[in-house]
Protein backbone atom coordinates (compact mmCIF):
# COMPACT_ATOMS: atom_id res chain seq x y z
CA UNK A 1 0.00 0.00 0.00
CA UNK A 2 2.91 2.39 1.00
CA UNK A 3 4.80 1.79 -2.33
CA UNK A 4 1.48 2.26 -3.94
CA UNK A 5 0.23 5.40 -2.61
CA UNK A 6 4.18 7.03 -2.98
CA UNK A 7 3.91 6.57 -6.61
CA UNK A 8 0.00 7.74 -6.81
CA UNK A 9 -0.17 10.41 -4.40
CA UNK A 10 -3.04 12.25 -5.51
CA UNK A 11 -4.82 8.80 -4.34
CA UNK A 12 -4.89 9.69 -0.43
CA UNK A 13 -6.59 13.22 -1.92
CA UNK A 14 -9.17 11.64 -3.17
CA UNK A 15 -9.67 9.32 -0.15
CA UNK A 16 -10.03 12.66 2.03
CA UNK A 17 -12.89 13.65 -0.47
CA UNK A 18 -14.73 9.96 -0.87
CA UNK A 19 -18.12 11.27 -0.40
CA UNK A 20 -18.07 14.05 -3.10
CA UNK A 21 -15.51 11.70 -5.02
CA UNK A 22 -18.23 9.01 -5.32
CA UNK A 23 -21.15 11.54 -5.81
CA UNK A 24 -19.87 13.30 -8.67
CA UNK A 25 -18.82 9.60 -9.46
CA UNK A 26 -22.14 8.82 -9.30
CA UNK A 27 -23.93 11.60 -11.19
CA UNK A 28 -21.90 10.99 -13.85
CA UNK A 29 -22.52 7.22 -14.51
CA UNK A 30 -25.94 8.12 -13.71
CA UNK A 31 -26.06 10.87 -16.80
CA UNK A 32 -24.21 8.01 -19.07
CA UNK A 33 -27.52 6.17 -18.24
CA UNK A 34 -29.09 8.69 -19.43
CA UNK A 35 -27.43 9.29 -22.55
CA UNK A 36 -26.80 6.01 -23.50
CA UNK A 37 -30.17 4.63 -23.38
CA UNK A 38 -32.66 7.80 -23.58
CA UNK A 39 -30.84 10.44 -25.36
CA UNK A 40 -28.58 9.14 -28.27
CA UNK A 41 -31.18 6.53 -29.56
CA UNK A 42 -33.04 9.06 -30.46
CA UNK A 43 -29.81 11.06 -31.64
CA UNK A 44 -29.03 7.81 -33.81
CA UNK A 45 -32.34 7.50 -35.73
CA UNK A 46 -31.43 10.71 -37.23
CA UNK A 47 -27.42 10.96 -37.73
CA UNK A 48 -26.50 7.36 -38.83
CA UNK A 49 -25.06 7.21 -42.25
CA UNK A 50 -27.53 4.84 -44.41
CA UNK A 51 -24.03 3.07 -46.04
CA UNK A 52 -22.76 1.88 -42.45
CA UNK A 53 -26.02 1.30 -40.43
CA UNK A 54 -23.90 -1.05 -37.95
CA UNK A 55 -21.42 1.48 -37.32
CA UNK A 56 -24.01 3.01 -34.55
CA UNK A 57 -24.67 -0.07 -33.31
CA UNK A 58 -21.19 -1.53 -32.99
CA UNK A 59 -20.43 2.04 -30.98
CA UNK A 60 -23.40 1.70 -29.27
CA UNK A 61 -22.65 -1.67 -27.92
CA UNK A 62 -19.49 -1.06 -26.80
CA UNK A 63 -20.58 2.46 -24.77
CA UNK A 64 -23.31 0.13 -22.90
CA UNK A 65 -20.63 -2.49 -22.39
CA UNK A 66 -18.33 -0.10 -20.72
CA UNK A 67 -20.99 1.90 -18.81
CA UNK A 68 -22.24 -1.42 -17.38
CA UNK A 69 -18.61 -1.99 -16.41
CA UNK A 70 -18.06 1.40 -14.91
CA UNK A 71 -21.47 0.94 -12.79
CA UNK A 72 -19.92 -2.62 -11.20
CA UNK A 73 -16.50 -0.89 -10.27
CA UNK A 74 -18.63 2.16 -9.00
CA UNK A 75 -21.05 -0.23 -6.98
CA UNK A 76 -18.24 -2.46 -5.75
CA UNK A 77 -15.49 0.99 -4.82
CA UNK A 78 -19.25 2.51 -2.95
CA UNK A 79 -19.65 -1.32 -1.03
CA UNK A 80 -15.91 -1.45 0.04
CA UNK A 81 -15.26 2.21 0.88
CA UNK A 82 -18.55 2.98 2.78
CA UNK A 83 -20.42 -0.19 3.82
CA UNK A 84 -17.34 -3.15 4.52
CA UNK A 85 -16.64 -1.24 7.43
CA UNK A 86 -19.69 -0.93 9.20
CA UNK A 87 -20.41 -4.66 8.35
CA UNK A 88 -17.27 -5.97 9.50
CA UNK A 89 -17.46 -3.52 13.26
CA UNK A 90 -20.84 -5.60 13.33
CA UNK A 91 -19.58 -9.31 12.56
CA UNK A 92 -16.65 -8.35 15.15
CA UNK A 93 -19.45 -6.94 17.86
CA UNK A 94 -21.50 -10.16 17.73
Amino acid sequence: MASALSALPWLVALSRHKNWTFAISGVLIAAGFVNVYYIAPQLRKQECSPENPEACETTSRLSRFLLWISAAIYVAGFFVAFLLGLILARLDRA
